[in-house]
């Protein structure tokens, strides 16, 4: 580890690309697909979580199991249909090359893996301010887990009380409290205020542009 350094985590759906709402019409219809009528408001509430809880979580410990799988792929077939039309949430890219230039260590620490990663990285296109990308495919288990977090950290070199993680929904939050990491807010994933303040945020930001703008004050300063 290195003592001085610190670190910006910052997760990538609804946080810095709009993509949240795609995801839950998209994981709507792998469920129905699948034979299961899920309201898009209540996977809405899941958005944020791994395909390894979220399942889980609508579906209930009873399902069939067998079937994970293929709702998990079928999510993945219909989101890769918007990976060209994505698109970073404003500001996004700036607050990652601002934060960079104040000496933060930029990660990215995401739910997604693969080439669902890749797009969101394209449309984001701000890799000159990273220094390390972690995502699902690095960890046993997503959020609300906190191992991305954790090896959010352990890309970063870096201890959780030099850190800060950002995020837009519970999820982020209850991961980045569980890795010890304070964390930042935005409601750019549609949760309020209040529910990312209770699930551990010590600051919340209407998005990623009035974090940058309020820079100086925020944890980030």
């Amino acid at each position: 580890m290195t003592a001085d350094r610190r670190a910006a985590l910052f997760d990538m759906d609804g946080t810095l690309v709009d993509s949240t709402y795609l995801h839950a019409v998209t994981w709507w219809e792998a469920f129905r697909q699948a034979g299961h009528r899920v309201p898009t408001a209540a996977i809405h509430r899941t958005v944020g979580m791994g395909a390894d809880h979220l399942i889980g979580h609508l579906l209930g410990p009873d399902r069939d199991r067998e079937g994970d799988a293929a709702i998990s792929a079928a999510h993945k077939t219909l989101f890769a249909e918007y990976w060209s039309r994505l698109a970073p949430l404003e500001g996004a890219a700036e607050l990652l090359r601002a934060c960079a230039g104040r000496g933060w260590t930029v990660v990215l620490a995401s739910s997604a893996g693969g080439g669902e990663l890749s797009a969101m990285r394209a449309a984001l296109d701000a890799e000159d301010a990273l220094t390390a990308v972690t995502g699902a495919d690095d960890v046993e288990s997503s959020k609300p887990s906190p191992d991305l977090v954790e090896q959010a950290l352990a890309q970063a070199r870096t201890e959780p009380d030099r850190a800060v993680f950002v995020g837009d929904t519970v999820w982020d939050m209850k991961a980045g409290a569980r890795a010890g990491v304070p964390c930042v807010g935005v409601l750019t994933g549609g949760y309020g205020r209040d529910e990312l303040l209770d699930a551990g945020a010590q600051e919340v930001y209407e998005g990623p542009a009035a974090l940058l703008a309020r820079l100086e004050s925020s944890l980030l300063k």
